[in-house]
């Protein structure tokens, strides 16, 4: 094979991907490729140094690895693909939400003859990995053999943190960590709000921002639990605590663990 990793989509999280593997020194440009329909994309990857195609047959026929960019709704275009012309000794990496890897091997099983038993490697990652702080989630779909996760877990690596699980573990991945970031985001957005209505204006973005990434960076450095360094911060009869009682009279914990579980069963119910 020319290339050890081919896209099929050459979107952010692909971008993302491909530039954490350079950084890194995982894979050199001149060992990826990737089609898109979009010029734009395609320029993108070009000025990356990867070579580009609009034809995904010619990355399937030339990569050793294949990594699936697209989205969960194009997964039977991109299946029929790898059906067609992929083979036993390629192996596939998937990160679209909710397909399983029995659900994807079996498109890409029924798009041709010539790979009846897809290697399947399905990771649930997030969009942090844009600037090499991800988190991801990579299991082995059936046919899998030991060893086929390595380069996914370098590629992955470069870009942040990987667990290995079970994929029945995967839902729950894509609840705390895939969807994970969203929360933080909602949680800035109210922290914003509420900075406005007590007359800050212009500093309110970067308090908050800073506020969080500083938090972020405290929690990941220390030895402490995350609730140790909350009662750290928390002095008693003071205004942490005042924030505190008001969160947990209105059961905010509770809110926040059923919002997880609810991400959880919508990622088991689009896998089925």
């Amino acid at each position: 094979m020319q290339y050890r990793l081919g896209f099929l989509g050459a979107g952010n999280m692909a971008e993302a991907i491909a530039t954490a593997a350079i950084r890194k020194n995982v894979l050199a440009p001149g060992q990826m490729i990737a089609s898109d329909p979009t010029d734009a994309r395609r320029e993108l990857f070009n000025k990356m140094g990867i070579a580009t195609t609009t034809n995904n047959q010619d990355v399937i026929q030339n990569a050793a690895q294949i990594l699936i960019a697209v989205k969960p709704q194009v997964m039977q275009q991109a299946a029929a693909d790898l059906g067609a012309s992929a083979t036993s000794e390629q192996i596939v990496i998937s990160i679209m939400a909710g397909v399983s890897s029995a659900k994807l091997g079996a498109a890409i099983a029924a798009g041709g003859s010539k790979n009846a038993t897809p290697r399947v490697i399905r990771v649930m990652p997030n969009t942090p990995l844009m600037v090499g702080k991800g988190m991801a989630g990579v299991c082995l779909g059936a046919h899998a053999r030991p060893g086929d996760e390595a380069l996914t877990l370098e590629l992955f690596g470069a870009g942040g943190e990987v667990v290995v699980v079970d994929e029945a573990k995967i839902d729950a991945i894509t609840a705390v960590s895939g969807s994970g970031p969203a929360y933080v985001f909602y949680l800035a957005e109210a922290m914003e709000r509420a900075a406005k209505e007590l007359g800050l204006t212009r500093e309110a973005t970067l308090l908050v921002r800073q506020t969080i990434l500083g938090s972020a960076m405290l929690l990941a450095e220390s030895s402490d639990s995350a609730a140790e360094l909350r009662r750290k911060v928390t002095s008693p009869g003071g205004t942490t605590e005042a924030a505190i009682k008001h969160f947990d009279g209105n059961k905010s914990t509770e809110v926040i663990v059923n919002a997880i579980k609810a991400a959880e069963k919508r990622s088991k119910e689009l896998g089925a």
